[in-house]
């Protein structure tokens, strides 16, 4: 499904941990790393096909994650002619992506890559929040800058949130 600017709906997800580390995934025999993403089906709602994805490329349901934000609208990037296949050529242009950011509340050994009969990656590792912005293919960076950058926010409020304890219990009704 192509809308009529050549884009494939898309969504993207950063997966982090609570140290705010994030999933990065090595293609399946390929030397490239990048987060989970794929396509949307025609008809689907981007946080469905976020879960989709999530089940089919790291092997997570539901209820190992938990949603911390996601981007306010489509996220673009356009694939060079050289990367597109031959029938995709004159109306394909790239994806545009929703992205969510996830917070790992399972555990690492949930994380499954072999989840599906076509797996995704074939290694897996925590990094560096920002550190895919450099390491992501090229054409990529732009859009993943501008995710991250997006999503960072919710990161803050998740840490403030997390400091923000009270420096003692609270009293119970009737103890003082």
């Amino acid at each position: 499904m192509i809308d009529r600017d050549g884009y494939r709906p898309n969504v993207g997800i950063v997966l982090c941990n609570c140290k705010n580390e994030v999933f990065w995934g090595k293609r399946v025999r390929e030397h490239s790393w990048q987060f989970p993403q794929g396509g949307i089906n025609g008809g689907e709602r981007p946080e469905a096909a976020m879960y989709r994805e999530l089940h089919e490329e790291v092997g997570l349901k539901p209820e190992h994650v938990q949603v911390l934000g996601r981007t306010r609208d489509w996220l673009r990037y356009e694939v060079p002619e050289r990367w597109l296949r031959r029938e995709w050529r004159g109306n394909y242009r790239g994806q545009k992506q929703i992205w969510f950011l996830l917070r790992l509340v399972g555990r690492d050994c949930d994380v499954c890559l072999r989840a599906t009969e076509k797996p995704e990656f074939d290694a897996w590792r925590w990094h560096d929040y920002w550190a895919p912005t450099q390491d992501v293919i090229e054409f990529k960076r732009g859009v993943y800058e501008q995710a991250l950058n997006e999503l960072s926010r919710y990161l803050v409020r998740h840490s403030e949130h997390r400091q923000r304890r009270p420096s003692r219990a609270p009293q119970l009704a009737g103890t003082e």
